[in-house]
């Protein structure tokens, strides 16, 4: 089992100035999926791009990195992992500057999609490294490293994105890669070694099945991204695109299951534990991109603050999540990982919850709370998540296994993203409309609220009072909407984390790495 290969090794010095290495360069690459997040419109006016263009500054590096996860596992098998890391940050560092110095909206998408790709490689080998190198005794620690990392990074990237754009310019979202890549890059390749490359794993490469993988889950995340924006399958791209996914999915499964080299195993679904795991990642997913892409959006649409101010009131979930580390790090080691994991998503989905009960005037105090009580439990549902799913597999399973459960966090992400958007659109029309039937000057109360706006704009402004005091009711109403679907929309989230819980019974005690310990 894993845990008595990674016991049978003396884990040195070198090891861990390697390994904390890559942890680095994973922290790069998870961080620079949210990083422009809060500089698009800076980075629109820099490339000159329409609204519709810009968002594939991030959907193109979310479509490259989500192929890359799964094809790690064998790539790290041919390679090896001190070649691949390499490889992937040196690549990643490249079109980092590359991105920082694209010309237009072409070539700037360009770029981001090969910084996706080629970075998307430094995610899964973290974790099927830190399995393989270190015994299951240190393995609470390590996950700690590890968690905080891959949560922290989404959390903290509109933050620093937001703060590098207005102190310096969009460019140096990029270039902040440069110094730490050249440094990662290094400490990988001078100390790093845990396996040998093996090119027979080459003979009966599944190219076949690598075209079939990049449609299925290229187009796939092309729909889930595009589809809230452009009314799904309305548009011809979006059901041509859809019609190709459903098409390569069936052709790759169909080939993965019958071919003797799959580009991708799934034999590792066949561990309940690494198949209910993935789930919990998925869930993970949703939540972790969910609360950070709706927390900004309401602050920006309602409370009106710029990037700057919205990453100090996103700060918060950070900050918790730092206190939280070495807490959960004791606890992996005291309590059943069952049921800390349990408490985690419990915790996560209250503080969504909580999250939920929203007004026009919520602000930091308001917000602080919830963002604490979430990113509290964000470790306690990550090192036990990551213990339960990979911690009883076979060390040959871990490359790919690790690929396919990063794969599900991503996956939850997009479709978690996905998901909140269509609920926007559609709750704001109903709220809309439900608010718009009742707010009508038949009620005296408007029309008491309309004659007094009219009087305190007469002689203020130039136009028609009472036309701007209509003006200004309906932005009330629009506001409201808002703040109704916000809501709607985290309850939502809160949901799904409540039935994560249904699965937990089915959940086994991990005895390998309990075994390993002793």
């Amino acid at each position: 089992m894993a845990a008595g290969a990674a016991g049978a090794r003396h884990v040195t010095a070198k090891d861990w100035i390697g390994f904390f290495a890559m942890v680095v360069g994973m922290f790069m690459a998870i961080l620079d999926i949210q990083i422009v997040s809060s500089s698009l419109a800076e980075i629109q006016a820099g490339v000159s791009a329409s609204a519709d263009e810009i968002s594939w500054v991030q959907t193109s590096y979310l479509i490259a990195e989500v192929i890359m996860i799964p094809l790690s596992g064998i790539l790290a098998r041919v390679m090896s992992t001190r070649w691949l890391f390499v490889v992937s940050a040196i690549g990643f560092t490249t079109m980092s500057i590359a991105c920082a110095f694209a010309w237009n909206i072409e070539s700037l998408i360009l770029f981001r999609a090969l910084q996706g790709f080629l970075g998307g490689a430094m995610i899964p080998t973290v974790f099927a490294t830190s399995f393989s190198l270190f015994p299951a005794d240190r393995r609470a620690g390590v996950s700690v490293m590890i968690g905080l990392v891959a949560t922290m990074a989404p959390t903290l990237g509109p933050t620093l994105g937001g703060y590098l754009t207005q102190s310096l310019s969009w460019h140096w979202l990029f270039l902040i890669n440069v110094g730490p890549g050249l440094v990662v890059s290094a400490l990988v390749w001078s100390f790093v070694d845990v396996d040998k490359p093996d090119l027979g794993v080459l003979k009966g490469f599944d190219f076949p099945g690598l075209v079939f993988m990049a449609l299925f889950l290229g187009t796939l995340e092309f729909v889930v991204e595009e589809g809230p924006r452009n009314d799904w399958f309305e548009d011809h791209a979006i059901a041509t695109a859809a019609a190709v996914c459903a098409v390569s999915a069936v052709l790759f499964f169909r080939r993965v299951l019958t071919y003797h080299n799959p580009i991708v195993g799934l034999r590792a679904f066949k561990d309940r534990n690494f198949a209910i795991g993935c789930l919990f990642s998925f869930v993970i997913g949703v939540g972790l991109y969910g609360a950070v892409y709706i927390m900004p959006l309401f602050l920006d649409r309602i409370r009106g603050l710029n990037s700057l101010q919205i990453g100090m009131v996103m700060f918060v979930t950070g900050m918790f999540q730092f206190m939280s580390a070495p807490v959960a790090g004791i606890l992996s080691r005291k309590m059943d990982l069952r049921l800390m994991l349990a408490l985690g998503l419990g915790m996560f989905g209250f503080g969504v919850y909580l999250n939920s009960i929203l007004t026009a005037e919520s602000d930091f105090w308001e917000l602080f709370v919830p963002q604490a009580v979430r990113g509290f439990s964000l470790m306690m549902c990550f090192i036990p998540i990551n213990t339960l799913a990979l911690g009883t597999l076979p060390p040959e399973q871990l490359k790919n296994a690790s690929g396919l459960y990063n794969l599900m966090r991503n996956l939850g992400g997009a479709i978690g993203l996905a998901a909140i958007n269509t609920v926007l659109i559609d709750r704001f029309a109903l709220h809309m409309s439900r608010l718009s039937d009742n707010v009508t000057t038949a009620r005296p109360g408007v029309q008491d609220m309309l004659d007094g706006l009219s009087g305190r704009l007469s002689g203020v402004i130039a136009g028609d009072p009472d036309r701007a005091a209509l003006k200004i009711i309906h932005g009330l109403v629009e506001r409201e909407a808002m703040v109704l679907t916000f809501s709607d929309c985290l309850l939502l989230m809160a949901c799904v984390f409540a039935a994560a819980f249904l699965f937990m019974p089915l959940v086994r005690k991990p005895r390998a790495a309990v075994e390993g310990g002793h």
